[in-house]
């Protein structure tokens, strides 16, 4: 027998090992079989709580139909009403706006060039009567206190944008900023407006060819060309009809492709021709002999920029919903742009250098519209009859479009 044998070798007894790996858990759910989370059905929608930006499908409270913006402005007469309207037409440039030096140029230059006019639907927006306002109008207009100016086929109906009003005493500032047009001049214009205060053209003999070449330089006359008979006419008869047959057989290319001429003068336009800036030199004996329309320098830029900012706050109504109406507050925040207001949390965040919102460099408000002020567009469409406002007992004034 060994010495190296001993009963550790040939004992079967063995002992059971623990491993320290192994941790217990305190959770009394770990033992349960786990299963595959639940699908719930998608086609009932989560309830939402109520927020501003919402779609009014609903439709807003109506308490009555208010037809004037006088109750929230404290104005007297049409003098004040033309002077508020030129001098609220834009914001003043803030501090903070993200603009760049060149563009703040770009925007006080384009409103310095604009003519100080107010359009009549925007001061019966901001007038008591129409009734009194137009008696008023002219009376001031006879006594040379200011003047109409009509631009012919600018709109229809109430919505027309062709009727403005300007006060004698900026026409006289306007003729002063004009360099092209001498001292002597500009007098005698202004002695011709005061002889026939509710003139809309001006004869052509009362002026030299070249006085009414500067003049239509400067923006003060444009030519008059009345609209032409068809009948009348002598290239035109009732026999040039416009018909698809004789369309039809016409060469592909050709003016009588598209109807001839008479489709033009059908379609309510006219035969004159565009002339160019070397015809306006020396005016042909025609013009001499004809009227002559009164203007303003950058009537054109004037009245699209209205019609655009227009058509912008109407597209705004139009998307709150199928009522096509919402609040006034909220169409104001819209066409801001959604900008940081003026409430005193706004205030205190601009102070320690925070901004919350979105700077009005990008805004639509300043990028196309030039800072064009809510109230004034507002009043535009009000006067127009593109909008009306109504009492919503609820939420303040409500902007609708009928």
């Amino acid at each position: 027998m060994s010495l190296n044998y001993s009963a550790a070798h040939s004992s079967r007894i063995t002992k059971k090992r623990t491993s320290t790996l192994k941790r217990s858990t305190s959770s009394p759910f770990a033992t349960l079989a786990r299963r595959q989370p639940i699908q719930r059905s998608k086609s009932k929608p989560e309830p939402s709580t109520y927020d501003d930006e919402d779609r009014f499908d609903q439709g807003l409270q109506d308490l009555g139909i208010v037809t004037t913006l006088v109750p929230h402005l404290p104005l007297k007469g049409v003098v004040e009403v033309v002077q508020y309207a030129n001098s609220s037409m834009f914001e003043p440039m803030p501090e903070r706006g993200g603009f760049s030096s060149t563009r703040i140029a770009e925007i006080l230059n384009f409103r310095k060039s604009l003519p100080t006019t107010a359009t009549v639907a925007h001061v019966h927006a901001l007038s008591k009567s129409p009734t009194v306002t137009e008696k008023e109008i002219a009376q001031l207009a006879g006594a040379n206190v200011l003047r109409k100016f009509i631009v012919p086929g600018r709109g229809t109906g109430a919505s027309t944008v062709s009727e403005s009003l300007v006060l004698f005493t900026d026409l006289e500032t306007m003729l002063d900023r004009a360099e092209a047009v001498d001292a002597t001049l500009k007098e005698k214009l202004l002695q011709h407006l005061r002889s026939q205060p509710l003139a809309q053209n001006i004869s052509a003999a009362s002026f030299h060819p070249s006085e009414i070449s500067s003049l239509k330089r400067a923006g003060f006359l444009t030519s008059s060309i009345p609209r032409t008979n068809p009948s009348t006419h002598p290239t035109i008869s009732s026999t040039h009809s416009t018909s698809l047959s004789t369309i039809s057989r016409a060469a592909s290319g050709s003016l009588a492709a598209v109807g001839g001429s008479a489709a033009i003068v059908e379609a309510g336009g006219t035969l004159g021709l565009r002339r160019s800036s070397a015809q306006y030199e020396s005016p042909s004996p025609a013009d001499r002999a004809s009227d002559l329309q009164l203007g303003l320098p950058n009537t054109g830029p004037y009245l699209r920029l209205l019609t655009d900012a227009r058509t912008h706050l109407i597209s705004l109504i139009h998307q709150s919903g199928s009522f096509r109406e919402m609040p006034m507050y909220l169409l104001r925040e819209r066409w801001d742009g959604g900008t940081a207001g003026n409430d005193p949390v706004a205030r205190a965040k601009k102070l320690r250098g925070e901004f919350a919102g979105v700077l009005p460099a990008k805004t639509r408000k300043w990028k196309h519209f030039w800072g064009m002020t809510f109230g004034w567009v507002l009043a535009e469409c009000v006067g127009s009859g593109m909008v009306e406002l109504f009492e919503t007992g609820s939420v303040g004034l409500g902007v609708r479009v009928p």
